[in-house]
């Protein structure tokens, strides 16, 4: 999956974005010189809409390769997003929370 990434095309065909397996940009192309006549807003709306795109293709392909190996009731699109409440999860799976003693304070 590392070396998985997606792209997105905007609607205009102005601009296309890469991102990796980690969400993270890895390529923006634009493929005319149509941008040079777009107000700076106008570009940059463009660009964060494909950027957004292609970020969301990433995330259904990690979710959709991860969900089969995550517990029951364990959603991985949320905790991709960084959404997943631990005491939740454990409280749905109906085990006890672990505890914090035995752990060093940085």
């Amino acid at each position: 999956m590392a070396s998985e990434s997606a792209e997105a095309v905007s609607k205009d065909r102005l601009v296309t974005a890469r991102i990796d397996s980690a969400g993270e940009l890895v390529g923006l192309k634009f493929n005319t010189q149509g941008y040079r006549d777009m107000a700076p807003a106008e570009l940059s709306t463009a660009i964060m809409d494909v950027v957004r795109r292609a970020r969301a293709v990433m995330a259904e392909r990690v979710t959709a390769a991860y969900q089969p190996f995550a517990p029951n009731g364990v959603d991985v699109a949320a905790a991709i997003k960084g959404d997943l409440d631990p005491a939740a999860l454990f409280a749905e799976l109906d085990l006890p929370m672990p505890s914090d003693r035995g752990r060093e304070t940085p």
